[in-house]
């Protein structure tokens, strides 16, 4: 067994387990850590697949903003009065819903061939690698998007230092 493959099978061995520890542990605090293992084995396995962008995004976006706002929101939420009545049935219905859809997803793949087909169709990349194409397609074919969404930011972020600054 070749070394990348033994690692592959170590990450998403343990991204797997630990998305079952999120579902399955019983303290709210345990499973957002159990997220952010979860996140940081899928960005080890981007690696793995030479998309170090994507990666380093999985990481500072998800395995960093994301989890963050979830703690913050655990902290701040009464947890009780949320789930108290019937609205958890709800949930599991809903929740039960998707898992059968990612589970057709995953039966989908495999009739067509699998992972290995589906990167075989897949466009090589340049000899720049992935961030070079990611670069080159943000500031030709997106360059238009990536502007408007800069300004948003820009004035998302104005406005909040403005109602900070006034609730002061």
């Amino acid at each position: 067994m070749a070394p990348s493959t033994a690692i592959f099978y170590t990450l998403s061995s343990l991204a797997l387990l630990s998305g079952v520890m999120v579902i399955w542990s019983r303290h709210v605090m345990y499973s957002a850590i159990y997220l952010v293992l979860s996140f940081l084995c899928l960005a080890g396995l981007y690696v793995l697949l030479s998309a170090e962008f994507v990666a380093a995004v999985q990481v500072l976006v998800y395995a960093g903003g994301i989890v963050i706002l979830f703690l913050f929101l655990i902290m701040l939420v009464n947890l009780k009065e949320a789930l108290s009545g019937g609205r958890l049935r709800v949930h599991a219905v809903v929740s039960g819903a998707l898992g059968a859809a990612v589970v057709a997803q995953i039966l989908y793949v495999y009739s067509r061939g699998g992972i290995r087909a589906a990167a075989a169709a897949a466009p090589a990349l340049t000899d720049g690698g992935n961030l070079q194409a990611v670069g080159k397609a943000l500031y030709t074919d997106y360059v238009l998007p990536f502007e408007i969404a800069s300004v948003l930011l820009l004035v998302a972020m104005i406005g909040a230092i403005v109602l900070a600054r006034q609730k002061a």
